[in-house]
């Protein structure tokens, strides 16, 4: 959840780390921070809390450069948030690091190295690494054997790089559970915990697998797997495009991301449906011999991919006629869970490298799944690396904390994968033909639903002074409520909650009232009449309502309820369309309330620790 940029050149990398950190400043920016290396033998650092900038502002002044650096962008574990909990951490004037992820045994092993004499400055977990690495130095002859003797002692996840002043030419890279990537150069190469970091100087990439140490200098990188073998990791050439700096017109990359969803859903489409089916290789080699064999369905996810995954079990059990059930990932991996035979295990990540998420696919692999894919926007990361079958969303680089159109195309990679399954499975051609008709209109109709927004802005003057919110769907969009609720909470502040409209009567009725929004999501669907019935409960109790329908649904609207129409859509792709009101409302409600909508408190948008 935090950001990592690191380097060795020949030439002074300041800069470079600073561009580095302010691409990855979505992943955590509570404090950052940025150590140096310049061949005279001290760790010359400068550490800031708050935003990348406050830490350029302070490296400006300072005149600090080197042509070895780590750098890091933190988003709090262990620790407050203080100049004092700030990565880069050093030991004596020996060793300097940073780190993302979380050690399990950091007490036990902050008793053992202050009882060596280590003195603490940090109630950081990751100080404990710090020293940890300049005590085994001084127990062997490279700094290498040192970090690997290291990370054996350390439980929990990390991603680390570390470097020493008496070899200024060297980092020491270490990964498990917790991303790197190192980017090889001319003279030069580096290592961040995402590639979008290092796409300014670089398009090659390795990716480390589990366990790797590394030693990086600027014409070689040596990578040695967790028995401490060499080993050759494939070399990558990215084709991402991304510019971190860039929101165009817009004013975040929040809303610069929602209007996005068109063409967003357009590349994930682009080569995987024909007018009459969708084509199955999109998922991956031998994906139609593999889902052949698939009689059940299970599909673990957190957070937003969670809610999309809750879609996906409509679609499936209705459509593909395959049984499915959808688990919080954190959950699945800490309980005994019984396996139907022939199952395809299904994750769901925007980052690919969502912790709980990981840690699930493995746990799979091990019970008798027979099968897993992935849906991930991320080629490369160890979701897709680790999973049977990859569909990659291609919806191009999410730097909003609140994600958006991941959501969307992750909606559209799921509902391929019914189609796909389902053609597997005897559905008819005529469903098949319905299913990707549908997805063919889907761009067009998200452009429509986009400009409802000068009426969502409007009517979001109406949540100016309110602390809590309810949010109503059936059927598939009992999901969309709960991503509404979501993306409300997440970047307004405002409480929100979701529930499946047909159980209001069974408690949540009691919290009605005025100063409460009810938000409901209503397309023309068999089931609206009873949708219709929730939503007179709670004008009867003198609730406000917010209804996002259809124009054929027959809302009318007064005093009390507040009409915004959706543009009619095939029901098939309405979960998706629906999304789009609800993310304009989430937005502009922030707005109003004056938060950072791009990243919101508390909150960071790659979750890779538990």
């Amino acid at each position: 959840m935090c950001g990592i940029v690191g380097g060795v050149a020949e030439r002074r990398i300041v800069n470079i780390l600073l561009e580095g950190l302010k691409r990855l400043e979505y992943r955590g920016y509570d404090s950052a921070g940025v150590a140096l290396l310049d061949g005279d033998g001290v760790i010359k650092r400068e550490r800031e809390v708050g935003k990348v900038q406050a830490l350029a502002d302070a490296v400006a002044a300072s005149g600090l450069n080197g042509t070895t650096g780590i750098a890091h962008t933190r988003w709090a574990t262990h620790g407050g948030v203080t100049q004092a909990n700030a990565h880069p951490h050093i030991s004596s004037t020996e060793i300097a690091l940073v780190h993302n992820g979380i050690i399990e045994n950091h007490e036990s092993l902050r008793e053992q190295l202050q009882q060596d004499g280590y003195d603490f400055s940090s109630a950081t977990d990751t100080e404990v690494i710090a020293h940890l690495v300049a005590k085994n130095r001084k127990q062997h002859d490279t700094l290498l054997a040192a970090v690997q003797v290291s990370v054996k002692q350390l439980e929990g996840a990390y991603g680390t790089v570390i470097m020493e002043p008496q070899n200024p030419d060297r980092i020491v890279v270490a990964r498990s559970g917790s991303p790197l990537v190192i980017g090889l150069g001319m003279g030069e190469n580096f290592v961040a915990s995402d590639q979008l970091a290092l796409l300014p100087v670089t398009r090659r990439f390795i990716f480390l697998e589990e366990g790797d140490v590394a030693e990086v200098t600027r014409d070689s990188v040596n990578i040695y797997d967790a028995d401490g073998n060499p080993v050759t990791r494939e070399i990558n050439e990215s084709t991402v495009t991304h510019d971190a700096g860039d929101k165009g017109a817009y004013r975040h990359y929040m809303l610069k991301e929602i209007h996005e969803q068109p063409i967003a859903v357009r590349n994930t489409l682009a080569s995987r449906i024909n007018e009459n089916t969708v084509i199955e290789d999109c998922l991956g080699d031998n994906a139609a011999e593999i889902l052949k064999g698939i009689d059940h369905v299970q599909i673990i996810a957190c957070g937003t991919s969670y809610h999309s995954g809750m879609v996906a079990r409509y679609w499936l059990e209705s459509l593909a006629n395959v049984s499915c059930n959808i688990e919080i990932a954190s959950e699945f991996r800490y309980r005994k869970s019984y396996v139907p035979k022939n199952s395809l295990i299904v994750t769901i990540s925007q980052s690919g490298e969502t912790a709980d998420t990981l840690a699930a696919l493995r746990l799979a692999k091990e019970i008798g799944y027979k099968a897993s894919l992935t849906i991930c926007n991320v080629p490369g990361s160890s979701l897709v690396r680790e999973s049977d079958l990859a569909v990659m969303t291609n919806a191009g680089a999410e730097i909003g904390v609140a994600s958006t159109k991941a959501f969307t195309t992750q909606l559209v990679a799921l509902l391929m994968l019914t189609a796909a399954l389902g053609k597997q499975k005897g559905m008819t051609a005529e469903v098949q033909k319905q299913i990707v008709t549908a997805l063919s209109s889907l761009p067009a109709k998200l452009e429509e639903s986009l400009l409802m927004s000068e009426g969502i802005e409007k009517m979001a003057e109406e949540f100016a002074d309110k602390h809590h919110s309810l949010f109503l769907g059936r059927g598939e969009q009992y999901p969309i409520a709960m991503e509404g609720a979501l993306k409300l909470k997440e970047i307004s502040y405002i409480h929100a909650e979701a529930y499946a409209a047909g159980e209001l009567k069974h408690g949540p009725l009691a919290l009605i009232d005025a100063e409460m929004p009810i938000i409901v999501v209503a397309p023309n669907n068999e089931l609206l009449e009873k949708l219709k019935s929730n939503v007179e409960e709670v004008r009867a109790r003198g609730g406000i309502l917010y209804v996002f329908a259809d124009k054929d649904a027959k809302f009318k609207g007064d005093d009390t309820m507040r009409v915004m129409e959706v543009p009619h859509v095939d029901e098939l792709i309405a979960p998706i369309v629906y999304t789009i009101p609800l993310q304009l409302l989430s937005y502009y409600v922030a707005i109003i309330k004056g938060t950072d909508v791009d990243q919101p408190r508390n909150l960071a948008k790659s979750v890779t620790v538990e």
